[in-house]
């Protein structure tokens, strides 16, 4: 049926047709007949932010908590600059996300108008797909397929620019139906391929990556690794894709895993890659696999296949789809007992090597270890917590020592944004508003965003923030003293009473550097969980720098 609406109510129509409900945005002029058109509508909410990254990581942190996107807004070039971070990272995280930008006026284009920049070619490259709509006419069309795209094949962040004077225009259109997604299937042909490659082998192993998460697939894999006795290993930044505490799990490769977990990976002879990109980091800089390794490559999207590492045989499919046939097809041809010194000896190691050896509360002389907080996590918090984390050194213990036990409770982000980790936490709040979340940060990325603790406590979202405040850029310290040492430049900060700035924000806060007083905070949040953001500022020794070495220890042996 034709309809006469304005643009802008034809963009929020498309959006309400799909089922999006949740935008995140700074006003700008430039896009203000959309959000006029929201004001009317009763099941899309408009949360406003203090910064576009931080609308656009709360976006993607809602869209892994929903598993379905939402729509972030801006303003023209630089509104569209500062959330470009977050489109990079859900292109890097594979996540769907749908940006709405306003543009100059069509009649302006060209002459270097007022924050004018060509946004298709901005985000080209760091986007699923970038548009810029010249048609008023053309709006049902186009924003359709931009959600279509967000969340087909390897899903992903679409970009669609809206000039000014087209938002206004009345026009005539005509919606198409709301998608229905079919996800690919794999062919027989290939899955009794991959069953007969191991079935023969002997150290078979299996890496999962986020296709696992999207797929909701974690317990066909938990299935599928119990039947076969073949091994699991989580790619960067997906622990929790297999609980940690299984016998079959065998470790995460992230950033510096310990040398046993990376060894088991290239020990294994036919490795099984579940919704894996084969990142740099899961990969280990590209040098991971070998020629006497059989690789298996299933993904839903073609593109990723063989882009990274060339496997012995692709296959196209939804990883729930593909571990579905695979089950079907192993029955009586792999038999679990042939893996079982291979698997047990694996798990020891990782067991070893994630083991936290942190026996008592003995402080530090400048504030608390960070095992000490991994171990004040584990014990007070609840197993379906989800975690967040910016990038930064104090993420290795919370990779190296954190048991993920249970599906869907890490989010993380792979392309190693700083400032992610609180807004990130917010969007998952919205989107899981009964379960527990927390978000880990660095004093440095802290404060990139922590302008979004005055969104939290409008909002009233009951995030915890634990904050690692050691006065540095630890990560940039860490490699300069590997590359330039004793050269210290640009990587001390000043000293920062976070506790005291949430409180400006009318946020609840301590500041901690004892575990007795951690772990009092840690309750405290807990039984705060309905009152807005609970922000824990812990004091930790920029001594401490690694989970591998200290700063004295990284000098002596250079």
């Amino acid at each position: 049926m034709m309809q006469k609406l304005t643009a802008a109510q034809a963009i929020v129509r498309c959006l309400e047709i799909e089922r999006i409900t949740q935008a995140f945005c700074v006003p700008g002029e430039s896009y203000l007949p959309i959000m006029n058109a929201l004001y009317e509508h009763p099941t899309i909410r408009l949360t406003a932010t203090r910064h576009e990254s931080g609308a656009a990581f709360m976006a993607e942190g809602y869209a892994k908590a929903s598993g379905k996107p939402a729509v972030v807004m801006a303003t023209r070039a630089v509104g569209a600059a500062n959330l470009s971070i977050g489109v990079h990272t859900a292109q890097q995280d594979s996540t769907p996300m749908i940006v709405f930008l306003g543009q100059v006026d069509s009649r302006f284009r060209g002459r270097e108008g007022f924050q004018e920049t060509d946004l298709e070619r901005f985000f080209a490259p760091i986007a699923k797909w970038a548009v810029e709509v010249s048609s008023a006419e053309r709006i049902p069309e186009i924003v359709q397929r931009a959600v279509r795209l967000a969340v087909t094949g390897r899903p992903g962040p679409v970009v669609v620019a809206f000039p000014e004077d087209v938002l206004n225009k009345e026009v005539t259109v005509r919606f198409s139906d709301p998608l229905r997604l079919s996800k690919p299937h794999p062919d027989d042909e290939s899955i009794g391929e991959a069953v007969r490659l191991l079935a023969n082998a002997e150290r078979p192993l299996i890496l999962a990556g986020g296709g696992i998460k999207w797929a909701d697939a974690e317990d066909d894999l938990l299935r599928f690794s119990e039947s076969t006795g073949i091994p699991v290993m989580a790619s960067f930044r997906r622990h929790d894709v297999f609980p940690n505490h299984h016998p079959h799990y065998v470790g995460h490769l992230g950033l510096a895993p310990a040398k046993g977990i990376v060894e088991t990976a290239k020990s294994a002879d036919v490795v099984l890659v579940l919704g894996s990109r084969l990142s740099e980091v899961t990969t280990q800089d590209y040098a991971l696999f070998s020629a006497n390794q059989q690789i298996i490559h299933i993904d839903c999207d073609a593109s990723v296949v063989g882009k990274a590492v060339v496997p012995d045989l692709g296959i196209i499919s939804d990883c729930r789809r593909a571990l579905l046939a695979l089950q079907n097809q192993a029955q009586g041809w792999i038999d679990p007992s042939r893996f079982t010194q291979w698997r047990e000896e694996r798990r020891k190691v990782y067991v070893q090597a994630s083991t936290l050896d942190w026996g008592g509360t003995t402080e530090l002389q400048e504030g608390l270890h960070p095992k000490a907080v991994i171990q004040a996590l584990i014990e007070e918090l609840p197993k379906d917590a989800i975690i967040t984390n910016d990038a930064g050194n104090f993420a290795g213990w919370l990779h190296a020592y954190y048991p993920f036990t249970e599906k869907k409770t890490y989010v993380g982000p792979t392309s190693g944004a700083m400032g992610y980790g609180f807004p990130a936490a917010l969007g998952v709040k919205m989107a899981q508003p009964n379960r527990v979340v927390v978000s880990l940060s660095g004093d440095g990325g802290f404060m990139m965003t922590m302008q979004e603790l005055e969104t939290a406590v409008r909002e009233r979202l009951s995030v915890m923030a634990l904050v690692f405040n050691n006065a540095m850029y630890g990560t940039i310290r860490m490699h300069q003293e590997k590359m330039f040492p004793n050269r210290v430049i640009a990587t001390d900060l000043g000293s920062v009473d976070f506790a005291a700035v949430a409180r400006a924000m009318n946020a609840e806060s301590m500041r901690v550097q004892t575990v007795d007083d951690l772990r009092k905070a840690l309750r405290l949040a807990l039984t705060k969980r309905s009152d807005g953001p609970f922000l824990i500022d812990i004091k930790t020794d920029p001594e401490i720098i690694s989970v591998g070495s200290t700063l004295s220890e990284l000098k002596k042996r250079l």
